[in-house]
């Protein structure tokens, strides 16, 4: 087999693997907040509960999510008719995000988005490189249930080249 016929062995074996939508929430400790679309987001931990998730290094957000940093979390339902899509967009630092989405307060501030099946919210305990990647570690500290996970299903993202989104 060639170089290029393992490396789309690989794409393919690799976008394979299944991930979960989210919205991931975060603020710069001011008054700026955003959301982005995030499909690396795995459980880390049980004692403490803890999640990871992958942000591209290119993106802004990284300078927000630094140690004691609140967050939320927000899981997007499957076919999900507007969440995937109004953050998929992606926002500038100044940018009003949450115009036109339904959301309220959650403990820490930071919206709860009510189309979302959950919301977790937490802290960023620490983050390491990866790639061209940045690994997130976050402590939770509340779950929120939005819609009753019986008749509701999550976002599962499975994509056809695993080397891109």
């Amino acid at each position: 087999m060639t170089e290029d016929g393992k490396c789309e062995v690989m794409a393919t074996a690799l976008g394979r693997i299944p991930s979960g939508v989210f919205i991931l929430v975060v603020g710069d400790g001011n008054e700026r907040r955003t959301g982005l679309l995030a499909s690396w987001v795995q459980q880390a931990a049980f004692e403490p509960a803890q999640i990871t998730v992958a942000v591209n290094k290119s993106r802004y957000i990284l300078d927000w999510l630094t140690p004691g940093a609140p967050v939320t979390l927000n899981q997007v339902q499957k076919k999900d008719p507007q969440l995937f899509r109004h953050f998929g967009k992606g926002f500038e630092p100044d940018a009003e995000a949450f115009a036109g989405v339904d959301w309220e307060a959650g403990e820490n501030g930071l919206p709860r988005l009510k189309a979302a099946l959950t919301t977790l919210e937490g802290t960023v305990e620490n983050s390491l490189d990866s790639g061209d990647h940045r690994i997130v570690l976050i402590t939770v500290s509340t779950a929120v249930v939005h819609h009753d996970p019986a008749e509701t299903e999550p976002f599962v993202h499975l994509r056809r080249n695993g080397f891109s989104y």
